[in-house]
């Protein structure tokens, strides 16, 4: 994540693989999940966030942070929300949901900064 200010407001830099990207990118995703993490302690409310698309970055997608969540694992996260705000099918199950985001992130660096719900509204 890189960031930059812009007229008092703070523009961040994420990158996505090809599936979230296009949740974001037609509003079916509506909460980015991240670790809470040194990076993720710099975004506030009203900040913008600038995806692009994995591998090359050519695709991108401007969103406004309009709410930030935090909880201490994703388990609580993911019992906060409706699937859907997550781009995640009624069908998957809350350990489904947690399955998916151990393919990324381990349970140690869960635990050890917790997690954060990025709420999202697109700008473009």
């Amino acid at each position: 994540i890189d960031c930059a200010q812009w007229g008092g407001v703070m523009i961040h830099e994420m990158h996505l693989f090809e599936e979230p990207f296009n949740l974001i990118r037609g509003g079916k995703k509506t909460i980015e999940i991240r670790l809470y993490d040194e990076k993720r302690r710099k975004i506030s409310v009203g900040d913008t966030i600038v995806f692009s698309e994995l591998p090359d970055n050519k695709n991108e997608v401007r969103c406004r942070v309009v709410g930030l969540s935090i909880f201490g694992s994703f388990r609580d996260l993911f019992l906060a929300f409706d699937k859907s705000k997550f781009g995640h099918p009624e069908s998957i199950s809350v350990d489904g949901q947690v399955e998916r985001m151990r393919s990324i992130y381990s349970s140690d660096d869960e635990k050890a900064y917790g997690v954060v719900g990025i709420h999202i509204e697109k700008l473009d």
